[in-house]
């Protein structure tokens, strides 16, 4: 498999990783985001600023997008993932490659391959199995779908770490949704109880016995990651969850914790839109500095 027209749907944290990462390994790389529409916007102009320095031309539309791309690369929010391939579907050549990294729940991600196979192209699912940036393009991925044992060495020729687990689409994204019950319920967790105990002026007391009985963790530098990874991306990430509370559904189940962790990162990112967390740096403040803000703003 040759493909070396990569067209980048959502160009947020994970595509412009992408589109760096990937600029130099092939013939051309373009992409197209919702904040690119208005010509006479900041975001729009800075968007488009990053992608011009990147090597990445920036489309104004998807369907010019779909009309060169070889292999599209979809990373737009959980929510948006039906939507992105019924678009897609209806503007791609035969033949295109469609590589959906977006967090969804397997019928979710059975439904988007629907489209894009109904329309002549060729899906294949990405389970994202950790955060981007400290990895860019070699951030682990599970591959799953008909043609991902052919997709997976291209990727891999490229330096990214695809790894194949099955030819059944949903079970990468079983594997992803799981784990993500497990990683962004811990944030849910640490914010709640770390905010609490601040409130309360215990937290000399509690944060100790968490590393009493989870050695292996620094739960004080694990706060402030975990604090600050919410309140930049509590959106993306309560959308995230509410995939996972419907694939546990599909499961059988009723998701009362899948629900409830959507709940609270959604509340992050709402305090964050108000403004909550504003002159926060957070790159490297402690979890203490986005405690306070919450608490001062009771």
């Amino acid at each position: 498999m040759q493909l070396q027209r990569i067209g980048l749907i959502g160009y947020g944290e994970v595509g412009k990783t992408f589109g760096t990462g990937l600029r130099e390994r092939v013939a051309a790389i373009a992409a197209w985001d919702l904040t690119f529409v208005d010509p006479d916007s900041r975001v729009a102009a800075t968007q488009r600023a990053h992608a011009a320095q990147s090597g990445v031309r920036a489309c104004d539309a998807m369907a010019p997008l779909c009309a060169e791309a070889e292999l599209l690369i979809s990373a737009v929010t959980a929510s948006n993932t039906m939507a992105v391939a019924q678009q897609a579907a209806a503007h791609l050549r035969p033949g295109t490659v469609f590589l959906d990294l977006n967090s969804a729940s397997p019928a979710t991600k059975q439904q988007a391959a629907a489209c894009i196979d109904a329309a002549g192209g060729r899906y294949v699912e990405a389970g994202v199995m950790t955060s981007v940036p400290p990895y860019g393009i070699r951030v682990p991925m599970l591959l799953g779908g008909q043609g991902a044992a052919e997709l997976a060495p291209l990727l891999t020729a490229w330096g990214m770490n695809a790894t194949v687990v099955s030819d059944r689409l949903g079970v990468a994204s079983a594997i992803k949704m799981c784990r993500s019950i497990m990683i962004k319920g811990l944030e849910a967790l640490v914010i709640e109880s770390y905010t609490t105990a601040r409130r309360y002026g215990v937290e000399d007391h509690m944060v100790p016995t968490l590393q009493e009985t989870f050695p292996g963790i620094d739960w004080q530098q694990v706060g402030g990651y975990f604090f600050s990874r919410v309140v930049q991306h509590g959106q993306r990430r309560a959308e995230e969850m509410r995939e996972s509370a419907n694939t546990v559904r599909e499961a059988g189940f009723e998701p009362f914790m899948a629900a409830a962790i959507a709940d609270k990162q959604q509340w992050v990112a709402d305090q964050a839109r108000a403004g909550v967390f504003d002159g926060v740096d957070t790159k490297n403040s402690a979890w203490q500095a986005y405690a306070d803000r919450l608490i001062g703003s009771l």
